[in-house]
């Protein structure tokens, strides 16, 4: 299965959404199957950006989502602007692909660079 970073911001927007912390999050995501929302969530839970449990059974593949982690908002954090986001990807897509700590500085420096250009504030 294919890791695919427009899934895994969605997934984290979901998560930040839900209003109860303390269960498990169902998340349905248009054009996703279950199966590979499911992987997402594990991938997030592996790299320590989600806590997530593994419900699967013999018959079902089943990863929930329960919160976003310290890391996770921090990763939510610089790609939810869908302006930040588009530059992130088309930057991401001119590599071939980043890891998701990369993907996260380039957001951070598509943030900057953003509010640089639109409110002339420079941060470091």
């Amino acid at each position: 299965m294919t890791f695919d970073k427009d899934t895994v911001r969605e997934i984290l927007l979901r998560i930040e959404a839900s209003s109860d912390p303390r269960g498990w999050i169902d998340i349905d995501i248009p054009g996703r199957s279950e199966t590979e929302v499911s992987y997402h969530v594990q991938i997030l839970d592996e790299a320590g950006f989600i806590e997530a449990e593994n419900l699967s059974d013999m018959q079902n593949y089943t990863w929930k989502a329960k919160r976003l982690t310290y890391q996770g908002h921090e990763l939510l954090d610089s790609i939810r602007d869908p302006e930040v986001w588009s530059k992130t990807r088309e930057g991401a897509s001119k590599v071939g692909g980043l890891a998701l700590d990369v993907l996260m500085s380039l957001g951070k420096a598509y943030a900057k660079q953003i509010l640089r250009e639109k409110l002339g504030i420079v941060l470091p």
